[in-house]
């Protein structure tokens, strides 16, 4: 299975950290962010990595070079962050039949291997977990039916209907580029991913959610720190 990896920002809001690095080189307990999320994807079962890059691209790709542990790396530029809808699209020519997708600025507590396995069973896969109502005003909210399978995708509502959010880990199939390129922009000019599987689930597509353990997104200097401990066990 291919792993596509969205690594193409700089991560501004952490400020002197990415001054002269891209955010995906900011060490998190001694390793690159990369390295992290390169790990999880390879741990739950990817056999190629797809890596969208951007800003300071170069430093990526000469930090890991052709591959991460054996796995071949292929490096795709997005000129332009237009969102992960748009990042997705990047990845096309590159990906051969289902795929796994994990931002490129998340450490995972642990596997998202269950992830993968639920996507057997059903058209998609998304890891999620449960948060506190502010911080699911901040994101993509996650509405769900008895069985677990999902019924809404909300990104960052403003009265969250629900505290289940996705952690930026999904498991899609192709269709998924189709939609992606069917996409209107947001206000702020950005496509959006979960638009895209709101658009598959709209014509039919059945969606597991699989929750995780812990997670950090990496934004800021204190989620460095936190990602840190983390990754430790801390």
């Amino acid at each position: 299975m291919d792993a596509v990896i969205p690594a193409a920002g700089r991560g501004s809001r952490l400020g002197e950290l990415t001054a002269d690095r891209p955010k995906g080189l900011v060490e998190v307990a001694g390793r690159p962010l990369l390295a992290h999320v390169f790990e999880t994807t390879v741990e739950a079962g990817a056999d190629e990595l797809v890596v969208i890059v951007g800003y300071e691209a170069a430093q990526i790709v000469d930090r890991f070079g052709d591959d991460f542990a054996g796995v071949p790396i292929t490096y795709v530029h997005q000129r332009e962050r237009l969102g992960l809808g748009h990042a997705v699209l990047q990845a096309e020519p590159h990906v051969d039949g289902p795929f796994l997708f994990v931002n490129g600025d998340n450490v995972f507590a642990g596997s998202v291997a269950p992830a993968v396995a639920a996507a057997e069973e059903a058209d998609a896969a998304l890891a999620v977990e449960e948060v506190s109502p502010e911080v699911a005003a901040t994101t993509g909210v996650i509405e769900t039916d008895e069985a677990g399978r999902v019924t809404g995708l909300v990104e960052k509502p403003a009265e969250p209907s629900s505290t289940l959010v996705t952690t930026g880990c999904y498991v899609l199939l192709g269709d998924v580029f189709h939609a992606c390129a069917l996409l209107r922009p947001s206000a702020e000019r950005e496509y959006q991913l979960s638009g895209a599987v709101g658009l598959l689930m709209w014509t039919g597509y059945d969606v597991a959610t699989v929750r995780v353990g812990g997670r950090v997104n990496v934004n800021t200097p204190a989620d460095v720190e936190r990602a840190s401990e983390l990754a430790r066990g801390e």
